[in-house]
């Protein structure tokens, strides 16, 4: 199933719901385009057009090896419609969290045997603010989701299909089964050519002594990647260009795990001047996107997933240009996802998309407009070394800027960030030495006031 396919995408039409006025007069519906990700997946505008056969066979497979769909709406034999398409419900983590993994099987022996006997291997990741999830994914299907992904990208092509070292600084609780949970010595965290650096899910945590142990290691291991949450790889710059620390051996840096800012990209560039690329996913669906680093050009890994666009509404009209995820996983045996919300949101550009993060982390200006970590970074000046910040709302139009940097920050700071944001709003600056991530290990760069 993997590989694109021929005709250029051209998207559909749907119907949004629309508000009704205060004196119940309905208003017309909102008409607006609906998109895949993917190439080739057309539509030629009726609702009795079939769907294209790669999406139709993936459907069917994902069908034959989980209950779970068959109950919630079985389908027919016939080729799929687009209209039979729409009538498939979406997935979401709630659901997840509440049915269980197990849903997804016959019954929770068959995972239980799966796992006893090395074919399958259990994660959990954050699911809910509720409830964690549980996702099962049959033996190597991570290996071959990266594999896929890393031919992708022009950067990573070279690595896919063979022996390559690589290092890993990433939160403890991060997307791979073989982060380590203990406190290994380092024979014991390099598995398959690939080092796990850190042992605990907070960087401004590291004592001078594990920065010094952390680089030790990578210029043991002489990685030709290094792949991490972008706030651990500007603190590891951090820590390498006090030490005068290179690494000849490095060919590019993966940014994943958490969204980045031009602030941590410019101080990676410094100690490790390699092509930097956005890899972007989650542990229940894999790799999704991939792109150059802060070029606006991630493109959807066509080999692991499709990927509906579904406009982003707020207030009853559609953002222009910003798109909720839903995933249908491909070629996955344990646990498909068949249009699954992932609750990623992305912007879609000139030259590809541009991935936004977590839809509910989005932050918004009181006109309506978007506010991004690019709006703020183009507010911060070239020649001020930033390691880290967060912009808080502390109120309606109140903000503080929390910044990590080796010196205060420049005079006018506070109104070019005021300026950015817009809506008459003031900004606090405050240098810290530290900024705690979330209990994930991940960090947020923009903070807004927690909705209503």
């Amino acid at each position: 199933m993997a590989g694109s396919f021929d005709s250029p995408a051209v998207g559909r039409f749907f119907r949004l719901p629309v508000p009704v006025s205060a004196d119940s007069t309905a208003q017309a519906p909102v008409i607006v385009r609906k998109q895949f990700a993917n190439s080739g997946l057309d539509f030629e505008g009726s609702p009795d057009v079939a769907i294209p056969p790669p999406l139709d066979a993936e459907v069917r497979a994902i069908y034959r090896r989980s209950p779970l769909y068959g109950r919630r709406r079985p389908i027919h034999d016939e080729a799929l419609r687009w209209s039979c398409y729409d009538e498939i419900p979406l997935l979401t983590k709630q659901q997840i969290v509440d049915e269980g993994h197990c849903a997804f099987f016959d019954d929770c022996e068959q995972v239980d045997r799966g796992i006893l006997a090395n074919d399958f291997e259990r994660e959990t990741t954050s699911g809910t603010t509720t409830a964690p999830m549980t996702v099962i994914m049959e033996r190597g299907w991570w290996d071959e989701q990266t594999r896929r992904a890393y031919r992708a990208h022009p950067v990573l092509r070279e690595f896919a299909d063979r022996p390559y070292r690589k290092a890993v600084l990433a939160p403890v609780n991060c997307s791979s089964n073989l982060c380590p949970y203990e406190d290994f010595p380092y024979p014991n965290r390099y598995f398959s050519g690939t080092v796990y650096l850190n042992l605990s899910s907070d960087p401004f945590c590291f004592s001078d002594g594990e920065w010094d142990r952390i680089l030790l290691e990578i210029q043991a291991t002489k990685p030709e990647v290094i792949e991490g949450e972008p706030i651990y790889l500007s603190l590891l710059a951090r820590a390498a260009r006090q030490r005068h620390v290179s690494v000849p051996s490095l060919r590019a840096i993966i940014l994943t795990y958490g969204k980045a800012s031009l602030v941590h990209s410019r101080r990676i560039a410094e100690a490790f001047p390699v092509p930097q690329v956005d890899l972007y996913g989650s542990t229940e669906a894999g790799y999704l996107f991939v792109g150059d680093a802060f070029a606006d050009d991630s493109r959807v890994i066509e080999a692991n997933a499709f990927i509906e666009l579904e406009p982003l509404v707020r207030e009853g009209a559609p953002v222009p240009d910003v798109y909720r995820v839903i995933v249908t996983t491909r070629d996955r045996e344990a646990m498909p996802l068949l249009r699954y919300v992932s609750g990623d949101a992305v912007m879609k550009t000139a030259t590809g998309f541009r991935v936004l993060g977590r839809e509910r982390d989005l932050c918004w200006r009181a006109d309506g407009r978007l506010l991004t970590p690019l709006d703020i970074d183009r507010a911060l000046p070239l020649e001020f070394p930033f390691w880290h910040y967060c912009l808080r709302q502390v109120s309606a139009d109140r903000w503080n800027f929390d910044y990590v940097a080796d010196h205060a920050a420049p005079h006018g700071l506070a109104e070019k960030l005021a300026a950015a944001i817009g809506d008459g709003s003031r900004v606090n600056l405050f240098r810290k030495r530290l900024l705690p991530p979330a209990p994930s290990g991940k960090f947020a760069l923009l903070k807004p006031l927690a909705r209503a």
